[in-house]
């Protein structure tokens, strides 16, 4: 498994991390950075899909009772899906869902879709954590649909405080790589 995650870590490096001395970057939060980690470059590509699905599920979600993952759209979706995927694959089948920004203007105006039900025991899913805010958001949409949140995981964390927002909500949050990960690949990989 730890070559997987190698693997994983040397794509989130090649196609996802951006480095500049100087801030350059506006995050999400408004704040300039001199880093930035676009995370869907890696989790929307074929081989970086299938690693995140195969060590989210073998890391964090199987053997836990979670019967599905999901989070906020976009960043949480192909997470989701690989996860989906790879259980599926093993013949324990975890469903995916997709927490919306804006509740579905017609029909019957959901905040999620996907096929989950009430009293679903889920982990809630992102791809970069910095303040926290959006993995709150699907934390707070998921309990409001009645599913019960055991946890949270993230691809990266930044680091910046997010962690500690999320467990305000008394939910746990878990990350497969950290800032301080990817910048010691990456000065690593300068140095080679």
């Amino acid at each position: 498994m730890n070559g997987i995650r190698t693997r994983l870590l040397a794509i989130l490096i090649e196609k996802s991390f951006l480095y500049s001395k100087e801030p350059a970057y506006k995050l999400q939060s408004g704040k300039l950075s001199c880093f930035y980690i676009n995370c869907k470059t890696t989790t929307l590509n074929p081989e970086g899909m299938s690693h995140i699905g195969r060590l989210l599920y073998e890391n964090f979600i199987r053997g836990k009772g979670i019967q599905a993952v999901g989070g906020l759209t976009l960043g949480a979706d192909p997470l989701a899906f690989a996860v989906a995927m790879h259980s599926f694959a093993q013949k324990d089948p975890v469903r995916p869902f997709v927490v919306r920004k804006n509740p579905k203007g017609h029909g019957l105006q959901k905040w999620i879709e996907g096929e989950v039900f009430e009293g679903d025991r889920v982990a809630v899913l992102d791809d970069v954590v910095t303040t926290g805010e959006s993995t709150i958001n699907a934390i707070r949409r998921s309990r409001e649909s009645g599913l019960e949140v055991k946890f949270a995981v993230c691809l990266v964390d930044r680091e910046e405080g997010g962690r500690e927002e999320v467990l305000k909500e008394n939910v746990e949050l878990f990350s497969l790589f950290t800032k301080t990960e990817l910048f010691n690949f990456h000065n690593d990989s300068l140095k080679s």
